[in-house]
């Protein structure tokens, strides 16, 4: 019966005693950084109630955080600025900062789990899994770790700019922060690259025309979570 460590237990077998998980958060926002956490796990480490972050409550993932970082062999956490996702573009950041989190464990990995992006250029023996944050354990306390690590970054920013609300959609594409992009426009941390606000840009009066009055009965209805690009080509496997 296969169960969360199914893969890591088969890598273990194989020969591999240090196998780290990393994962994104933030990588379809419209506003502030993403961030890529990268996790090893010991091998009895307890992953009873252990899910993808998406499946976990804020209440749980504030646990689950505050137990890996207790446990975890090694843990890094890195994070790409607006800014550096506009000049580079969403996946070129994207596979970056994942490389970057990996490099940045203060222990080195034997293997690197990733979730659904191939590390190309990552000279430690890798796999990239389809949906690795719900099959795989390591993967899936990454982006617990993530999660919770961006999660606290936009509720600092929405003490900055509270007329966005960042502390209730962390800066997703919801028909409220439309709304406030219409009526506010683009703070310093929102990412100009991806559509809508390209639209924002070239043409603030029909964004506002069809943003304005956009906020439903349910403010906070994500209504494009990924892969807000504006149409420019990228990387082959984006």
């Amino acid at each position: 019966m296969k169960t969360l460590d199914t893969l890591e237990r088969r890598l273990r077998e194989a020969g591999f005693r240090l196998i780290a998980g990393v994962d994104e958060a933030g990588r379809g926002a419209l506003a502030g950084p993403m961030f890529a956490a990268a996790v090893i796990l010991p091998e009895d480490f307890d992953i009873e109630g252990l899910r993808d972050s998406k499946q976990l409550s804020p209440g749980q993932r504030d646990e689950w955080d505050v137990r890996i970082r207790s446990r975890a062999v090694a843990v890094a956490v890195c994070r790409a600025f607006p800014g550096r996702i506009d000049r580079r573009g969403l996946h070129v950041s994207n596979l970056k900062l994942l490389r970057q989190a990996v490099a940045a464990l203060p222990v080195p990995p034997e293997f690197v789990l990733s979730d659904g992006f191939r590390l190309r250029r990552c000279q430690i023996p890798n796999l990239s899994i389809k949906k690795g944050d719900a099959v795989c354990a390591s993967v899936a306390a990454a982006s617990v770790v993530a999660k919770v690590a961006r999660d606290r970054t936009m509720d600092r920013y929405h003490r900055r700019y509270p007329e966005y609300g960042f502390d209730q959609h962390r800066g997703y594409g919801t028909a409220g922060h439309r709304a406030a992009i219409a009526r506010f426009g683009p703070s310093p941390i929102h990412r100009l690259s991806f559509k809508g606000l390209t639209m924002y840009r070239d043409d603030p009066d029909l964004y506002r025309a069809l943003y304005a009055r956009s906020v439903s009965s349910d403010p906070d209805e994500v209504t494009a979570p990924d892969g807000e690009w504006d149409g420019r080509p990228l990387e082959e496997g984006s």
